[in-house]
């Protein structure tokens, strides 16, 4: 089988969806797909070295307008998207012009749901693509049964849809990884995730307020890498009661995100909405302690193996906490045993097959 997966939007630091392009990049070619990355032009040997033996054809323009344009005009029919017998535009879009038959990943809905999370310039253009997408392409992959849900209501007639969870990587993410860092000895709660308004960092900013003051001895680590609106959460940084016991990472090298997250007291991901919520499952496969919120994915994800907050509730948030930190030894075994076991149900060999699933039903006349 030969697919093109479409890379070109995947941004310097991996992240989220970013990183789902990447595992999936890395894995087709072990089980038999031709695979060919369509990167943007000064892009080739980063993709080269995550995906060996996979081609990388360089040919999408650098800049994000160019590119976007690129994509729906010119893309589909040129030599590479002719030669292949799937198109995979592995982030909500795809060319609008060009015969070959096309799978679309839909990582979550949020233009549609909560448009207030997103520049408005962004959401209206993905709206927009995310509409197109789910009625011209063959297939849609969606990243959880919660996605899917959501497309059955929002969009009807859509194209027909696999569920494609993401997966984790155990042998990476597990307990008591070795790489030692800064401030290790330090109690702390770790937030993982791009400094934005949907994560409800302003909610775990006030919350960690009532928690300092209980837990005089903690601090709050904020992990994750600036995005849209982040100057906001700043001002709550500078103008927090105890932010000298507030520390800002930037973003987190892979090589020593495991132990970060294995070594918090609790990992916090308040986060109001999501698709999928990766860093909630490898969190959980690092053996945390995990506080996130409840009706939503991550609730899905967990399935009673982490602590629930109402999104957007600084007092129950704060308790979550709270009691997370001060679980003793036996019920932190058994809460964070009980995670990794869940953890381990995901797998990307089981994504990648379902991968495999939606191709093949894209080909079919």
């Amino acid at each position: 089988m030969r697919v093109a997966l479409d890379v070109s939007a995947v941004p310097a630091r991996v992240t989220g969806a970013g990183r789902y392009v990447v595992e999936i990049a890395r894995r087709l070619p072990s089980v038999g797909v031709e695979l060919t990355l369509v990167s943007r032009r000064n892009d080739r040997d980063r993709w080269h070295a995550w995906s060996p033996d996979a081609s990388v054809d360089p040919i999408v323009p650098s800049a994000r307008g160019s590119r976007l344009i690129y994509e729906a005009w010119r893309l589909g029919t040129s030599p590479v998207a002719r030669a292949a017998a799937v198109w995979h535009g592995p982030h909500y879009t795809m060319p609008h012009r060009g015969k070959t038959p096309s799978v679309v990943t839909v990582h979550d809905l949020t233009f549609f749901t909560h448009p207030q999370y997103h520049e408005s310039k962004k959401a209206v253009f993905f709206r927009r693509a995310i509409t197109y997408a789910t009625t011209h392409a063959n297939v849609i992959i969606c990243v959880s049964d919660f996605t899917a849900r959501q497309l059955h209501e929002l969009l009807p007639g859509h194209s027909p849809i696999v569920v494609a969870p993401h997966g984790v990587d155990l042998d990476r993410f597990r307990p008591n990884a070795d790489v030692a860092f800064e401030g290790s000895d330090v109690p702390f709660v770790l937030f993982l995730g791009t400094v934005e308004p949907r994560k409800g960092l302003d909610t775990l900013l006030d919350a960690f307020a009532e928690v300092a003051r209980e837990v005089p001895d903690v601090e709050l680590w904020l992990a994750g890498q600036s995005g849209w609106a982040e100057e906001s959460v700043s001002r709550l940084v500078e103008a927090h009661p105890v932010r000298e016991r507030i520390r800002r990472l930037g973003f987190v090298d892979d090589a020593v995100l495991p132990s970060l997250l294995g070594r918090a007291r609790v990992v916090v991901y308040p986060s109001r909405v999501e698709g999928f919520g990766l860093p909630v499952l490898e969190a959980m496969a690092c053996g945390a302690v995990v506080v996130t919120s409840s009706g939503t994915v991550m609730e899905d994800i967990a399935a009673g193996t982490t602590l629930l907050s109402v999104p957007g509730d600084v007092t129950a948030l704060a308790t979550a906490i709270v009691k997370g930190i001060e679980l003793d030894d036996r019920s932190r075994a058994d809460l964070t045993q009980r995670a990794r076991q869940r953890a381990a149900t995901f797998t990307w060999a089981t994504s990648v097959q379902r991968h495999l699933d939606a191709y093949e039903m894209a080909m079919r006349p």
